[in-house]
């Protein structure tokens, strides 16, 4: 058998490379997965991360160990040595960016998902850091692999510069919206998730902040409105969201001349304070108040205002809130009367 190995190289070498291919495909379902299912056990998140971005990787390993092994067992020609070589650098090196670029965005994710919190303090995870990061990373990883092939790399940035203006003339739009994609995320006044009110009229939920544009969704519709960045960044935009989600809700109410205001007062708040705990489960971190604001044509006007957790919970409290303050009315005899005009005719003398 030894015999036969040492009189058909070929055998072994092919035997070198299948081994290392099935030596990878061992370490990535034993090792990796063992690895995997232990970091499913830890409240961290970050173990999760290192693993995921080994996915696969050890089989491409295992397989570029088998491959410069099968070159090492006997004398072969230097020209394919050089081309085997070559291979085999751009793969290594290739595929530890992969890994460096999963572990930067999974990273990236991670910290900006930790990071959470009022006031805008945060950068945000959006689809256009995260390409940032990778292109980044891409770039310094196919610099590596020129630089190990003997590439000269002076030469190809001069020529990327000067290809680069040609490009920024021919795409000034798509750059445009891309440098104000970045000044967006960077000013971190819009963020995932943020209720935003555009000066054109558009609004919603910030879905996404991508090179060329942001996609909001509207509600209730749930629609998507994309907006191009150059056009978000030079409008006058609203942020329900900053500096803090909470806010008010103002719902408009009139009561009779003949009403007792104190009672109006009393019951109003009761109802807006068992609306609120209806609806959000618990009680409110700030109590809803009256204010008493006109004398009208026919009822005396006043805001019962109540706070809500976020943007999307006015809609569900204002609408509860109504139907029990009618009803809570009606019980109590407190009158929401309907506007009235007397008409005055004047008799004439025949």
């Amino acid at each position: 058998m030894i015999r036969f190995l040492t009189e058909t190289p070929w055998v072994l070498q092919t035997g070198i490379i299948v081994g290392g291919f099935l030596l990878g495909i061992l370490i990535e379902l034993v090792l990796v997965r063992t690895l995997h299912v232990l970091a499913k056990r830890t409240k961290s998140t970050w173990d999760d991360l290192l693993v995921a971005g080994l996915h696969r990787m050890p089989i491409v390993w295992g397989t570029a160990a088998g491959l410069w092994g099968a070159m090492l067992v006997r004398d072969v020609d230097p020209y394919v040595l050089s081309i085997l070589r070559n291979i085999l650098i751009v793969v290594m090196i290739g595929s530890l960016t992969l890994v460096a670029m999963r572990w930067a965005s999974g990273a990236w994710d991670q910290y900006t998902g930790r990071s959470g919190g009022g006031g805008g303090a945060r950068l945000t995870s959006t689809t256009l850091v995260n390409n940032l990061i990778k292109l980044l990373i891409f770039v310094l990883g196919l610099f590596l692999i020129l630089q190990n092939l003997n590439i000269e790399i002076t030469p190809l940035i001069t020529a990327m510069g000067i290809g680069g203006l040609a490009v920024a003339l021919a795409l000034q739009d798509t750059l445009a919206n891309l440098f104000a994609g970045i000044s967006i995320i960077l000013s971190r006044q819009v963020r995932p998730d943020d209720y935003l009110k555009l000066s054109g009229g558009e609004e919603g939920f910030v879905v996404d902040v991508k090179a060329r544009h942001t996609t909001i969704r509207t509600f209730p519709a749930r629609n998507l409105v994309v907006v191009p960045n150059s056009v978000l960044a030079s409008s006058i935009v609203t942020n329900y969201s900053l500096p803090v989600a909470s806010l008010w809700i103002t719902v408009r109410v009139g009561v009779s001349y003949d009403s007792d205001l104190k009672m109006v007062e009393r019951i109003s708040v009761e109802v807006a304070e068992q609306t609120l705990e209806a609806v959000t489960g618990n009680k409110p971190s700030e109590s809803p108040h009256v204010r008493y604001r006109a004398f009208g044509d026919s009822s005396i006007d006043f805001d019962v205002l109540l706070p809500a957790n976020k943007f999307s919970d006015q809609f569900v409290i204002r609408h509860e809130f109504i139907k029990n303050l009618h009803e809570r009315y009606n019980q109590e005899g407190i009158e929401i009367p309907f506007p009235i005009r007397t008409i005055v005719m004047s008799k004439k003398e025949n």
